[in-house]
């Protein structure tokens, strides 16, 4: 749907005015604004508004509102589905230089930041307190990215995702007024949780502009290992007993033998080709000590080999660095490629049911599509390395995709786990939640943005 010329033009003068060479039409910068790290097509915006502050994302969105100009928040741009592709035009918002931090209280274990705050940036300075910030979706995102597309990643089965470490938001609203969503305690009966509300709407229903973040104490001791299995079922039935012990793993990743081969190539590592957990443990030199060995035997018991145990920091880091790359890894296979990831996440009970259904579809497949996953929590992802150029690899995956999705969600799981809805999995909703609940949202986006203008076309 494009925007009449002479409202976009209107609209223009309006923002220029506030903001002056931060409202920018270099076709560049709209092009840039306008495709995250997914297959989805470039959906460049009209506009692109870099903000500063609270008060002028308020002002931004006032002048949008009174023009009904869509708005497309836009944080480091590594989202997964479409969730910052400009469907509509308009005004792609640029919240990267909100990246302050504005308050940490080591007492009370949280912190205030803007949304345009890296994750990494923020362990940074949270270094000499202590202290940590422990969600890790792998790509240095900005922390109002993370906040809209209620992330995770490696360390959810200890700390939870997103959802369970926002204590408070700072939202501007569809017309321009500035709420708060809680306050800084630790819990609280009052009224709708409205901070859930906001946490994964992926920007459709408001601007985050702070965010009140859950601290954690940096561990006393840390251990990482590698260790490598016969087959899919030996590895994941060994997840399934680590979690159901009770055992306090920070960090338990499965990557399979394709996966294993390809951040062999791109990272150096000299790991077995076979399926593979990676594993971290937290907390003191005797807590750690045992819980390692309690997995260790454990793993044992399902034909595990090839124990690989390390410490040292820099040995964890290069572990870990291979990890977060395995998307570049996979897509390093092909020369000239590009990469879908989807994802999807089942009750922990089914979690090798879906991997072996998926991996014996993808055994008859053409195309190579690595299995990587955080399984603690029963979540995996698939990237496939494709040709995005030929119509038949695209029917492919998007099949393939599909009986991915309807395997986890026969299993009462969900079609995405940590990636969000966006453009890709809006389609699936209905069949997983019901038409009821997607109708109950979409009662939601209409009472609190009733010209369609936050974001439109994601989710809903």
């Amino acid at each position: 749907m494009s925007i009449p010329m002479e409202k976009l033009d209107v609209a223009k003068k309006e923002l220029t005015a506030l903001l002056g060479e931060r409202c920018s039409t270099s076709q560049a910068v709209r092009d840039q604004h306008g495709k995250d790290e997914s297959w989805h097509e470039l959906c460049a915006p009209d506009l692109v508004c870099f903000a500063k502050s609270t008060e002028e994302v308020s002002e931004i969105v006032k002048i949008c509102a009174k023009h009904k100009i869509p708005v497309v928040p836009f944080g480091a741009g590594t989202s997964l589905e479409g969730h910052i592709n400009a469907v509509e035009g308009g005004v792609s918002l640029d919240l990267n230089q909100m990246d302050q931090i504005l308050e940490v209280h080591e007492e009370d274990l949280d912190c205030v930041v803007q949304p345009g705050v890296r994750r990494k940036q923020l362990n940074e300075h949270l270094r000499d307190t202590g202290l940590f910030f422990p969600i890790d979706p792998g790509a240095d995102a900005t922390i109002g990215g993370m906040a809209s597309t209620r992330a995770s990643g490696t360390n959810a089965v200890r700390y939870g995702t997103m959802k369970d470490n926002i204590l408070n938001l700072t939202v501007v609203l569809p017309d321009g007024k500035i709420i708060k969503t809680g306050g800084r305690a630790k819990k609280s009966s009052a009224g709708y949780d409205l901070t859930r509300l906001y946490i994964g709407s992926e920007g459709t229903l408001g601007v985050i502009t702070e965010i009140t973040l859950k601290l954690y104490g940096i561990p006393e001791a840390i251990s990482a290992a590698t260790v490598s299995f016969p087959d899919v079922e030996s590895a994941v039935q060994s997840v399934i007993l680590t979690i159901q012990s009770g055992i306090p793993i920070a960090r338990i990743e499965f990557l399979d033998d394709v996966q294993i081969d390809a951040i062999n190539k791109y990272s150096g590592l000299d790991l077995p080709v076979q399926v593979s957990l990676f594993l971290e443990f937290h907390g003191s030199e005797q807590g750690v000590a045992e819980q390692a060995e309690m997995v260790g035997e454990i793993c044992k018991d399902f034909g595990a080999e090839d124990f690989k145990w390390t410490s040292k920091p820099e040995d964890r880091t290069k572990l870990w660095e291979a990890r977060h790359n395995a998307a570049y890894a996979a897509r390093a296979l092909r020369n000239g490629a590009s990469m879908w990831a989807t994802d999807v996440c089942v009750p922990i009970s089914r979690l090798a049911d879906c991997i072996l259904e998926t991996k014996a579809d993808l055994d008859k497949s053409s195309l190579i599509a690595p299995i990587v996953g955080h399984v603690g929590d029963g979540n995996f992802h698939l990237a496939f390395v494709l040709n995005m150029d030929d119509p038949a690899e695209i029917a492919e995956a998007e099949e393939l995709n599909a009986r991915l999705i309807a395997r986890a969600q026969s299993m009462e799981g969900t079609c995405t786990g940590e990636h969000g809805v966006g453009l890709g999995k809006k389609k699936y909703l209905k069949n997983e939640l019901g038409e009821g609940a997607v109708e109950v949202m979409a009662t939601l986006k209409a009472a609190l943005d009733p010209d369609n203008i936050m974001n439109p076309g994601k989710i809903i």
